[in-house]
């Protein structure tokens, strides 16, 4: 999980917080967190934009104050695009995450925002990049959808779909793709599914971007505990194993690994392992 990519959108910060003291402190009395702590590596990075949050101002639910980096740079359009070729150089912030990306044997994430409430997949932009109303599909566009729907669903107010005040954004059971909500060239998400063996989808939290905490993290904490649990133990389903030489001794990396007609796909990490 990464939480705070834009500084002023705090929520999922915090729950990501509340995350790692749920896990931690209930690991010798709930079978089923020990049993997903002894069976998952789980990485949590509760603020991607420890600058931005530093100058965002908590009750600005619409503000930008805090959005960016300390440089002005909005990090969720900084990371290379298949579509729009980068035109700056990378910010410190995502070259750290692109190393961790690449570093590490990822399989699932989720990238935490605020500003509505939705579970938004790949990919996010097209090669058209109209403005909103294009459905820019994944070859794992069933996997994606199916993974939304088991965080919105499992979240208590996400499946319904309501619009925050002010919008007009439809969101059918709390599901979007990325394009067809609107286009946002260099996200996270799709560097995640282009560049790693990582399927990511992007958890719009709260309609209020730094609500007032007194009377919130409660209860978004509550609303999203059961989504955040159910979303890690996904990471177990599907296929999975060894890759070995043609003697079963030595494991191979980098072998690559094919679904029938899925045109997309993951490589075996360092000791042969791989999911899919």
């Amino acid at each position: 999980y990464v939480g705070n990519m834009h500084g002023n959108e705090v929520i999922g910060r915090q729950i990501l917080i509340y995350l790692v003291h749920y896990l931690l402190t209930n690991y010798d009395s709930n079978d089923r967190v020990r049993r997903l702590v002894d069976s998952t590596d789980i990485y949590v990075m509760p603020s991607m934009n420890p600058d931005g949050f530093e100058s965002s101002v908590e009750g600005q639910c619409d503000g930008i104050d805090g959005r960016e980096n300390a440089k002005g740079v909005d990090l969720n359009r900084d990371f290379p695009d298949q579509f729009a070729p980068n035109k700056h150089p990378l910010q410190p912030e995502t070259q750290s995450l692109i190393k961790w990306i690449e570093s590490n044997p990822f399989v699932l994430s989720a990238n935490l925002h605020g500003g509505a409430v939705v579970a938004s997949y790949p990919f996010d932009d097209s090669p058209i990049h109209r403005i909103s109303g294009y459905y820019s599909k994944t070859p794992d566009d069933a996997l994606f959808r199916q993974l939304a729907h088991i965080y919105s669903n499992a979240h208590k107010t996400m499946h319904l779909g309501k619009r925050c005040p002010g919008d007009f954004d439809n969101f059918p059971d709390g599901i979007t793709n990325g394009a067809e909500w609107y286009d946002v060239p260099g996200g996270m998400e799709d560097y995640n599914y282009l560049h790693s063996n990582c399927f990511e989808i992007t958890l719009e939290l709260s309609c209020c971007k730094y609500p007032r905490a007194a009377k919130n993290l409660k209860r978004e904490w509550d609303n999203n505990r059961e989504a955040l649990l159910q979303y890690v133990e996904q990471v177990h389903q599907g296929i999975k194993g060894f890759v070995y030489d043609h003697e079963g001794r030595t494991p191979l990396p980098n072998a690559t690994i094919t679904l029938h007609g899925i045109h997309h796909d993951v490589v075996s990490a360092q000791y042969g392992d791989y999911w899919r």
